[in-house]
């Protein structure tokens, strides 16, 4: 009989692995932030910007998404 044995993360310190989780809270967080921040200034802009921009209202929330996380 075969057994397959994952040790992937049993190799690490957990003070290896506690960091790595902070710092992908961390990561996450800024992308938060960051989509925050252009979702608050494409609220800003009026409906005679948006549509010199060719963007909806409705769009806005999309537009922010794709342009942090990307598609």
């Amino acid at each position: 009989m075969a057994y397959a044995i994952n040790t992937g993360t049993f190799g690490r310190s957990l003070s290896a692995r506690i960091a790595r989780a902070i710092e992908g809270y961390k990561a996450a967080r800024a992308l938060r932030q960051d989509y925050n921040d252009t979702l608050a200034e494409l609220k800003r802009l009026d409906d005679r910007e948006l549509m010199d921009l060719g963007i909806s209202r409705y769009d806005i929330r999309e537009i922010a998404y794709r342009h942090v996380y990307g598609d």
